[in-house]
């Protein structure tokens, strides 16, 4: 049987930094965003379906949440700024990402590579694709609402942007967390573990 080197650049996901242009408070990989963008895009599904008589499925969201950024192994993180510089880098940008897929995806061992295809190259625009780019920008916020928290005002600009792109797409399920969740990310964690609060 031949060997792939699939889950081994996926491993790699811990190594690629997030916000590299910006001074953190608090260092971010890929492997650590991929998580909490799955807990958050699981948690819209369920939100979705408990309150708003939804009917997708959590779980599908998460699987494709934690794939939605693995082309960044072989790309690297392509700062918002750069990547979106202008309509031509913008472009060229989205080719080798889809490029990057297509590579990932022929390492897999050829019977198993329908059932990632959806996962690595989901580039089609259904509930799923839409979801998990809103738990994205979600936890985007949250790292800026942390490094805020902790005093860093490097975060401010991007917080303001992704509050633009959050009003954009805003729904039941993004305004639910946004007002259950999201305030105790500028809390302590004395504030959060106490009863009182």
């Amino acid at each position: 049987m031949k060997r792939s080197h699939f889950f081994a650049h996926m491993a790699r996901m811990k190594l690629i930094q997030r916000w590299p242009l910006m001074r953190s408070i608090e260092q971010e990989n890929v492997a650590e965003h991929s998580l909490q963008v799955a807990m958050v895009a699981h948690a819209l599904a369920v939100i979705r379906n408990t309150c708003f008589n939804g009917t997708l499925d959590p779980a599908q969201a998460a699987m494709h949440a934690l794939f939605h950024d693995a082309s960044e192994v072989l790309t690297g993180d392509l700062p918002t700024p750069v990547k979106y510089f202008n309509e031509d880098i913008a472009r060229a940008y989205k080719d080798i990402e889809r490029n990057a897929e297509q590579s990932l995806l022929k390492m897999l061992p050829p019977e198993l590579q329908a059932t990632y295809a959806p996962l690595l190259c989901g580039h089609k625009q259904d509930e799923y694709s839409h979801l998990v780019k809103s738990a994205d920008i979600l936890c985007a916020y949250l790292k800026c609402e942390e490094e805020l928290s902790a005093g860093n005002r490097e975060f401010a600009q991007a917080k303001q942007r992704l509050t633009d792109m959050l009003e954009a797409r805003m729904n039941d399920e993004i305004r639910y967390f946004l007002e259950v969740f999201v305030p105790s990310f500028s809390l302590s964690l004395d504030e959060i573990s106490s009863p009182e609060f």
